[in-house]
């Protein structure tokens, strides 16, 4: 299988693994990629990190596989429409990029992200990159649009403008131009990436989970409301996790821990 698991009790890696085709996504790798991320979504584990091979995170979509469809099949992408109601969203052609976690995943990206793997990246809550790896929509070039949510995270990210000007083109995006623009959040030393990540995974494990969770949601739920709407629902969020964890945290500072910014005594 191209998708391989490491289970930890809090962190889990979860890996595409088909270098033969640079980590191309596939149709039995998308669906792979999904089954992982809802196995993970119903485990106890707190946060999982999304990872490719040393040397490419994921080339897009298979486009040897796009290439070999029928006419009829080129026709009939039935499979990929939004059902009618409240039915959950099928998946997307790179698998998990419409799938709506209620835990954070960290991707840990080394040498190409691009076309549906820039969009498989974006996914993710937060993106560290090795020095050398590099963003494009390089599917700029086929004909190829972004469906697997990219039009909609790019200018989340990086803001509407630098988002035309990066879909547009199509051109390579570096690991340094990423962090200056805010669509990587860390740029380590090559082959570190996956290190880095765990690393900041581990952190965020540690931490109590109700109120970093409340966060990570009004984060995304607040986009586009009006401030006071927008309020409503940081407080919504937030009140369970304030009575259930946030006092107590209270108390424990107030017996001194975690004084002058102490991450470590918590």
């Amino acid at each position: 299988m191209a998708i391989i698991i490491e289970r930890g009790d809090e962190v889990w890696v979860v890996r595409h693994d088909r270098p033969e085709a640079r980590n191309a996504m596939d149709p039995q790798s998308a669906d792979d990629l999904v089954a992982a991320f809802e196995a993970f979504e119903k485990s106890d584990a707190k946060i999982a990190v999304l990872t490719g091979t040393e040397r490419e995170f994921c080339a897009g979509w298979d486009l040897k596989y796009a290439a070999s469809l029928t006419p009829d099949e080129r026709k009939d992408l039935s499979d990929y429409d939004f059902p009618m109601g409240s039915a959950p969203a099928p998946r997307g052609s790179l698998g998990p990029t419409r799938m709506e976690l209620s835990k954070p995943v960290i991707a840990a990206i080394e040498g190409p992200a691009v076309a549906g793997g820039m969009e498989l990246a974006m996914w993710c809550d937060i993106r560290v990159m090795g020095e050398n790896a590099y963003f494009g929509v390089f599917c700029r070039r086929w004909g190829i649009p972004l469906t697997d949510g990219g039009a909609v995270r790019l200018p989340r990210l990086v803001g509407e403008g630098k988002a035309l000007e990066i879909a547009l083109t199509g051109r390579k995006v570096s690991a340094d131009e990423s962090y200056g623009i805010g669509l990587c959040e860390r740029v380590t030393e090559d082959g570190k990436a996956l290190e880095t990540a765990l690393e900041m995974a581990s952190q965020i494990a540690r931490f109590p989970q109700q109120a970093m969770l409340a966060d990570r949601r009004s984060i995304y739920e607040t986009h586009g409301l009006t401030v006071r709407e927008a309020l409503k629902v940081e407080w919504a969020n937030g009140l369970a996790a304030l009575r259930n964890e946030g006092f107590d945290g209270a108390g424990e500072f107030s017996d001194g821990a975690g004084r002058h910014g102490d991450f470590g005594n918590i």
